[in-house]
């Protein structure tokens, strides 16, 4: 289990029938669980399944059609600015800029939050960073690329993570270096997409499955089978 989170904590994500669509496409349909504050959902699904649509709605960057979403108390869309400041994402994009090195992109972050630089400097160091810190972000390796924006998404302290394949482009050293930021025990409620089936319901409290925008797996990682994690993908 990732955490100890009880029944009683503060939900950090309720979804009631959240439905989401693209034109006539219908990414997502009746998306409906509870997220207490400091669990571990794993999102699972083939490609195309609604994961990433999914994760952009809890950051409040795509508006759900149908349904209701509450983020860490908020209301989706129309309380979005609460959860400013208080939701970390890391998606497909490292969401730096590629001609600022690795520490004024961190730097720069640190700003809008109004966190102290030496957070962004510690980061730095505790990723394995420190070498590149003042190397433009286009000179770095995907991997090297990965660790500063994870280093970016948790710089402000989040209570919720929203990670989609956190560990991609990562070698051993490398997930290692950033598992004490985003991995399973740190503190804030993750949503965490991943194919990898096995090592995502070992670090999950919960599990999601998504098949063609819908909701197809929904329960305690205990009793998900690995089986019917990796059913979606067939």
């Amino acid at each position: 289990m990732a955490t100890t989170a009880t029944a009683d904590s503060a939900p950090a994500v309720a979804l009631e029938g959240v439905g989401r669509a693209y034109g006539e496409r219908v990414a997502l349909r009746d998306i409906t669980f509870t997220l207490p504050g400091g669990a571990t959902v794993a999102v699972f699904g083939a490609n195309g399944a609604g994961k990433t649509t999914l994760l952009r709605i809890l950051a409040g960057l795509l508006r759900p059609h149908a349904g209701r979403a509450n983020v860490l108390g908020a209301v989706l869309p129309r309380e979005a600015y609460r959860t400013r400041g208080r939701v970390g994402l890391l998606g497909h994009e490292p969401m730096l800029y590629r001609d600022l090195t690795v520490r004024e992109n961190l730097r720069f972050h640190a700003r809008l939050h109004g966190v102290d630089r030496e957070r962004a400097d510690e980061l730095v160091e505790q990723v394995g960073l420190a070498a590149r810190a003042d190397d433009t972000v286009r000179t770095l390796s995907r991997g090297m690329t990965q660790r500063a924006a994870i280093c970016r998404a948790v710089l402000h302290a989040p209570e919720l993570l929203l990670l989609d394949e956190p560990l991609a482009n990562l070698d051993p050293g490398g997930a290692a270096a950033v598992a004490p930021l985003i991995g399973a025990g740190t503190g804030p409620a993750r949503v965490l997409i991943s194919h990898d089936a096995e090592q995502g319901l070992a670090e999950a409290d919960w599990v999601l499955g998504l098949r063609a925008g819908r909701q197809a797996i929904w329960g305690r990682a205990a009793d998900v089978q690995l089986g019917e994690v990796r059913g979606l993908y067939a």
